[in-house]
């Protein structure tokens, strides 16, 4: 391949890309939108420039405004540098090294040999630490000694934690690391304590009154912490970006104070403390989540008078369970990439995977290695921890940082105004916040301007299910916040025509070139409920009819263009309401059937926007498998 010659009289540092156009304005940019908008409106109804991109800008279920462009306007000045002061770009300085974040394999199964030979397994092959969920339903105390008997402390670090009983837990894992022969200076452990966390789970109060002795317990040890303030107990039961930094920045605060007060040094109690945060395939928000939380904590670390080089937030991040799904398993693989992803970028310290099984019970050897994989492919193939703060200086990621930051500060206050992070939880407010937040999300998902991939969109209503995952043990009943799964709400749907052999008729007008494009929408729609699409494909309106008949259900949904719509429609849909169809559905615009009275002919429509789980669920009472 030669080098173009330049133009005579120039060089090639000359040369510029679109050199021989003007740079275009916001404004001009702007109009440009309000002409793509305003295509097919009427004169009437244009909308100005200010309202077109109004038009495209999102909000979030927790306030935050999401523009459609971000310009030099949203820079935010003087960036500094990773590992300093204020921390946005990380508490820790990369080196470059492969191992840029620690692996953090997850274990609760309660089966002692098989957790065992699991971690092993782990820790062989990419995991670089290990964390315990010890539960009733997970591992046992007492079996710490047994699942960890081939861990090499002095190279992997061990967490527990527990919905149930911390102080067990983590009285078990300082036993276990006392009876080492290994020299403290070379161990790291985390016993997981969050009374806060734990009595939002369980609904009870939070008891601060003897922090200090954990503390006391980690002497010696290496790079340890007592404390983990888990940001994704209040992810779980449906916080959005902004409660989650605000909640558990209230709470580390108050862990702080406590310490102080029972004779900890200020220094001291900030070196005792973790994060634990999620991770979403929101990559923007979790990056700037992560970035925003280290903000807020340094400026916490400042007001309490800090060491400057001890307000930095270590966290733990943890791909979302909320946003895990039991049906099409394996699109779980892609969202962890991007969560894992994210969390990299996002500068976390440690990094959990959950497995793509996790919604069918314990994870099976597979889903562990692939979760683990995934780690270690984008570490040691993409190399995407060589860098740091990699979006740092990006308008998006900077003013989202900043919004982050901001709003979460203003939740901070609320919180501290009512007493502190115990008494706001024990008033019932994050309840009333988390019920808000979750209704705004569920409207969201339902009319799918929130999407789950193989859920909500793509459905394969025959797929196999999962069935190496390992039976879970009944959870106890925790009586505080209720965790939610993003997609429960579909797979209620799906489960009510599991082996029903339920279908919804597609009567489909004209030639494929005419119906393809809402024959399509309406299968999709109705297979997120599993139900079977039976169609025709043209023909006259008996031999429809008849085709119908055949089908066996009383739903029908027509599927056609507007053109044909106008021309046949309404008499298809009139004659199998005559000859008994229970429910007609149009695939697209009522009007389209032209200037006729369709009462007690159409019975409904849909397009895109309409809430699917009312309308299938309503389709579910029609055919009477709704549950």
């Amino acid at each position: 391949m030669t080098t173009p010659t330049p133009p005579a009289g120039s060089s090639a540092e000359d040369l510029v890309l679109a050199g021989d156009f003007g740079i275009p304005t916001y404004d001009q940019w702007a109009a440009e939108v309000a002409k793509v908008l305003n295509k097919g409106r009427p004169e009437n109804k244009l909308l100005s420039a200010d309202q077109a991109i109004d038009r495209l800008r999102v909000h979030t279920v927790d306030g935050l405004t999401i523009e459609p462009i971000y310009t030099e306007a949203d820079a935010i000045g003087e960036l500094g540098a990773p590992g300093t002061v204020p921390f946005t770009r990380g508490t820790t300085v990369r080196s470059g090294e492969m191992d840029a974040w620690d692996v953090r394999a997850l274990h609760e199964d309660p089966d002692a040999a098989r957790t065992r030979e699991a971690i092993a397994t782990d820790l062989e092959r990419g995991a670089t630490s290990i964390w315990l969920r010890v539960d009733p339903d997970a591992v046992d105390a007492a079996d710490l000694g047994t699942v960890l008997a081939d861990v090499l402390l002095e190279l992997a670090k061990v967490e527990v934690s527990s919905r149930t009983d911390q102080a067990a837990a983590a009285n078990a894992l300082l036993a276990y690391y006392g009876a080492s022969d290994k020299p403290k200076n070379h161990l790291s452990l985390n016993l997981g304590i969050d009374p806060i966390g734990v009595a939002a789970l369980n609904g009870t109060a939070a008891d601060l009154s003897d922090l200090a002795h954990w503390v006391s317990d980690l002497e010696g040890f290496k790079d340890s912490q007592a404390f983990v303030v888990d940001g994704t107990i209040y992810h779980n039961a449906g916080a959005g970006d902004v409660h989650e930094v605000a909640w558990v920045i209230a709470t580390a605060v108050e862990y702080v104070r406590a310490l102080v007060a029972q004779g900890i040094s200020v220094d001291d109690a900030f070196d005792a403390i973790s994060f634990r945060v999620s991770a979403t395939t929101d990559q923007v928000a979790t990056i700037a989540r992560l970035r925003a939380l280290r903000t807020v904590w340094a400026r916490v670390g400042e007001v309490f008078g800090v060491t400057e080089a001890k307000r930095g937030a270590r966290q733990h991040a943890v791909t979302s369970w909320r946003e895990i799904t039991r049906d099409d398993a394996y699109v779980n693989i892609l969202r962890a990439t991007i969560e894992t992803f994210s969390a990299a970028i996002g500068g976390a310290e440690a990094i959990t995977v959950l497995p793509f099984d996790t919604a069918w019970g314990l994870p099976a050897a597979f889903s562990r290695r692939v979760a683990r994989n995934t780690q270690v492919v984008l570490a040691e193939e993409s190399n995407i921890g060589r860098v740091n703060d990699p979006a740092g200086g990006g308008w998006y990621f900077e003013s989202l940082t900043n919004q982050i930051a901001q709003a979460a500060w203003t939740q901070f206050q609320a919180v501290e105004a009512a007493g502190g992070m115990a008494a706001y939880l024990a008033s019932g407010e994050i309840s009333k916040t988390l019920e808000d937040l979750n209704a705004k999300r569920a409207k969201l998902l339902a009319t799918r301007k929130q999407p789950i991939t193989g859920v909500s969109e793509f459905p394969n209503p025959t797929e196999a299910a999962v069935t190496t995952a390992l039976a879970r043990p009944a959870a106890p009943e925790y009586g505080g916040l209720v965790w939610r799964r993003d997609s429960e709400v579909f797979e209620q749907l799906r489960d009510a025509t599991k082996d029903s052999g339920a279908k919804v008729f597609l009567a489909c007008l004209g030639t494929r070139r005419d119906f393809g494009g809402r024959e399509g929408f309406a299968s999709n729609y109705f297979h997120i409920a599993g139900l079977e699409t039976p169609s025709v494909e043209g023909g006259t309106t008996e031999e429809i009819v008849a085709a119908w008949k055949a089908s066996g259900t009383p739903v029908v949904a027509l599927c056609s263009s507007a053109k044909v719509y106008a021309v046949q429609g309404f008499e298809v849909a009139k004659a199998l309401k005559e000859a008994g169809a229970a429910k007609v559905i149009l695939a697209g615009n009522i009007k389209e059937l032209g200037d006729v009275s369709t009462d007690g002919v159409i019975d409904g429509t849909i397009a895109l926007g309409m809430d699917v789980v009312a309308g299938l669920s309503d389709v579910l009472n029609t055919l009477g498998v709704n549950k």
